[in-house]
């Protein structure tokens, strides 16, 4: 990739790594994404998601070279802890939902493949940049993101500021315990949303419950199949008056509820947006939520929070990798 052609044409390459898929985008610096790739994560086999990211990169920089676009760098999202400045995971599992990434210099094996700056950080705090400079959250003073999909990821802007902490862990708050005598959560954590409302936490709790004994329309929503259980079919379940997926999405409610108090009374933002995969089914129930909230938050800050839901897009997602690449580049030179 050393022949590059400078054009005035100029975008950026955002790419959001998930445990289930790969995304890529050439975004413009309006938040327009003229071209995606996306394929599973391990397409070549178990251990291949380096090997899938750097062809997705590869793919969505021949399109913008096709298209006679120059690109002027690339940002990553990465499922967990990153360290920013090294330009790699900084956790193995099970807060890296991609292990095989553990300690392995991501930004390096990029730049050297494209020469092109790169810069790597947690998926969702990408998600945040791209929500403050393209989305919901333009013009916000402070921004709190729940991304709840197969797992909970959370992050957090304040002014100009991402806040990602000492060690990287800054914004994780699906993962603050909201039941001091709940369930084991997949991050090793007792009783944090993410042991009830994760996408995979979810269906795995109704599958058990399904195999435990419990009468469910569950089973001929999935044809019979346990195991076909999603966290969707639990949710319209729920809406259809299910007695074991209502208790299910009444408890997730719930710790979602405590989430947004912690949020609200812990940090004031003026607007928190919930987006992911379970979002979707997540919008009927704002109100609820909202009311649900009342019972754990300050009435005051509350009341004038903005809480947005919003299903999750890929375009979004590739959207805040181009967004780190600005918040990166501006960061570095001392404006932030």
């Amino acid at each position: 990739m050393r022949e590059r052609a400078v054009t005035g044409k100029v975008a950026t390459i955002g790419v959001d790594v998930g445990g289930t898929s790969i995304s890529g985008g050439l975004v413009r610096d309006d938040g327009e994404v003229l071209a995606t790739v996306e394929t599973p994560t391990h397409v070549a086999g178990v251990g291949t998601a380096l090997k899938t990211l750097l062809a997705v990169v590869h793919d969505v920089y021949a399109q913008a070279r096709a298209q006679g676009w120059t690109v002027d760098g690339i940002g990553v999202g990465l499922p967990g802890p990153v360290d920013v400045d090294k330009g790699m995971m900084s956790a193995a599992a099970p807060q890296n939902h991609v292990p095989e990434f553990h300690g392995v210099p991501v930004a390096e094996q990029i730049q050297a493949l494209t020469e092109l700056p790169t810069f790597v950080d947690n998926d969702v705090n990408a998600l945040a940049l791209g929500e403050r400079a393209f989305g919901l959250g333009r013009g916000a003073a402070s921004l709190a993101v729940l991304a709840i999909g197969t797992e909970v990821g959370g992050a957090f802007v304040a002014g100009d500021v991402l806040v990602r902490g000492a060690c990287g862990f800054g914004g994780e708050l699906g993962h603050v315990p909201v039941n001091f005598d709940g369930p084991r959560c997949q991050c090793g954590g007792r009783g944090c949303l993410g042991a009830y409302l994760g996408g995979r936490q979810l269906a795995a709790d109704a599958r058990q419950r399904v195999r435990d004994g419990a009468s469910s329309t569950l089973v001929e929503r999935a044809a019979g199949d346990i195991d076909a259980i999603t966290s969707s079919m639990v949710f319209a379940a729920a809406a259809a008056g299910d007695p074991l997926a209502a208790g299910l999405v009444d408890q997730g409610c719930e710790a979602l509820a405590a989430t947004l108090a912690i949020i609200v009374n812990g940090l004031d933002p003026e607007l928190i947006v919930i987006t992911g995969g379970v979002a979707e089914s997540l919008v009927p129930l704002h109100a609820d939520l909202v009311r649900r909230a009342a019972a754990y938050a300050f009435s005051h800050p509350l009341g004038s929070t903005r809480i947005e839901i919003t299903p999750s897009d890929k375009r979004d997602t590739v959207r805040g990798g181009a967004a780190l690449v600005a918040y990166e580049r501006a960061r570095r030179a001392g404006s932030r």
